[in-house]
């Protein structure tokens, strides 16, 4: 690259760069012109185009490698040639997405169990069996809980509104809960917020707390019981679409779709927590 290296060097001084990555954009612009054996000068955007091809498919450079490759040549064409155009398409390398972490049949057996209060073990299990953001449990109602059609109501705001399916084994729970805390007001599980249902901080400090006395090492959060309720059911044979339409992972109109035929499927569903501590839970690990 000759005199072009020293251009690039001296702005990347300019720019305040330190000596290590000033090192990695000249090794990775170096790279480049020797791969095509010209000068970056005479070269734009498609010989980018191969070169970054070459590393993720000859190369097969990791994501941070690639990064670094991809700075160095927006930096060499932005910058010490100012021609942005040739790099101005260049995509971001995307972030893959980790797995969510999942508790197994015997975890979530373990983790309940840790949990003394008989309020927030109601809540965990309503969590968990019907696939709950932590603040949907906070604010279920007494007139959410549809024991006949064995669905739970779940209001949000203006179209997110949605069904889930009521466990038999929660509504038992549920049923003892209320005969022993004859909760008061509008929510099923009272507490000192402003509107005056159980925080969501009070019950992951309940959760972390259950977490360490079941033993549990994996990195959980209460969200963890939403994640371990879908992929129970799925693991367990439950119709994907049945699934989302639970989560309410569809948009409020498809939902409203699935509803006129979800109510059937849900009812013949089997919430995860129904299954534990029989033979059909094995599957759950």
């Amino acid at each position: 690259m000759g005199k072009l290296r020293e251009q690039m060097e001296a702005d990347l001084k300019i720019g305040g760069y330190s000596a290590s990555t000033r090192k990695s954009y000249l090794r990775y612009a170096r790279q480049y012109a020797a791969y095509h054996m010209r000068s970056p000068a005479e070269m734009g955007a498609e010989e980018v185009r191969r070169f970054l091809l070459h590393m993720v498919e000859e190369q097969q450079v990791s994501r941070a490698t690639l990064q670094v490759v991809r700075a160095a040549l927006v930096f060499l064409y932005r910058v010490t040639l100012n021609r942005p155009m040739e790099v101005g398409w260049v995509p971001v390398p995307r972030r893959p997405k980790p797995l969510p972490v999942v508790l197994s049949g015997t975890e979530i057996t373990a983790l309940l169990g840790a949990i003394k209060s008989l309020k927030y073990r109601t809540l965990m299990s309503a969590l968990y069996a019907a696939g709950l953001r932590i603040s949907e449990g906070c604010r279920l109602q007494p007139s959410s809980i549809d024991s006949r059609r064995m669905i739970i109501y779940i209001r949000g705001k203006g179209e997110k509104d949605r069904l889930t399916l009521l466990s038999t084994r929660l509504l038992k729970e549920l049923r003892a809960y209320w005969r022993l805390a004859r909760p008061e007001g509008e929510w099923l599980f009272p507490g000192r917020t402003g509107a005056g249902h159980v925080s969501p901080e009070s019950v992951r400090q309940v959760f972390h707390k259950a977490v360490e006395a079941a033993g549990i090492s994996k990195k959980v959060t209460v969200h963890t019981l939403r994640h371990s309720f879908a992929t129970h059911l799925v693991e367990t044979g439950t119709d994907v679409t049945v699934v989302q339409t639970l989560l309410g992972h569809t948009s409020p109109r498809t939902t409203r779709l699935y509803t006129h035929t979800s109510i059937e499927k849900l009812a013949q569903t089997r919430s995860p927590l129904d299954l534990l501590g029989t033979r059909a839970a094995s599957i759950l690990g």
